[in-house]
């Protein structure tokens, strides 16, 4: 898929970020697609919603939006009063802490890998 328009929309350094978040979670698994939801760059794992790339209202720092958040635990993910998602917000002004990233995304894709949650 070719980069949305979200991502050409956004503006430096929060648009560097999203482009790297995009490649570090495409990177993740052969499996992994990417479509718009919701005006949101949105990631699948076989064809089952995994997560969302956003910019916060309010902070403005983009962050990785993981569908199942509440049943990863980590002190770095907030529900924000979500009941079933939690964000991990990036600061693009320091380096991104990419190993933390990418430890969030496998733990995610873990769930529909090992059925916790089902992919058709």
């Amino acid at each position: 898929m070719q980069k949305s328009g979200f991502y050409l929309r956004s503006e430096e350094p929060n648009k560097s970020c999203l482009l790297a978040l995009r490649d570090i979670i495409l990177g993740q698994d052969e499996e992994i697609t990417e479509t718009v939801k919701y005006g949101m760059p949105c990631f699948c794992y076989r064809q089952k919603m995994f997560c969302y790339l956003w910019v916060d209202k309010k902070s403005k720092r983009p962050y990785i939006l993981f569908v199942e958040g509440k049943r990863l635990n980590h002190p770095e993910l907030k529900s924000e009063g979500r009941a079933r998602m939690k964000v991990l917000q990036i600061d693009p002004e320091i380096d991104m802490p990419i190993e933390l990233i990418v430890l969030l995304l496998n733990n995610a894709l873990d769930l529909y890998r090992k059925g916790i949650i089902s992919v058709s």
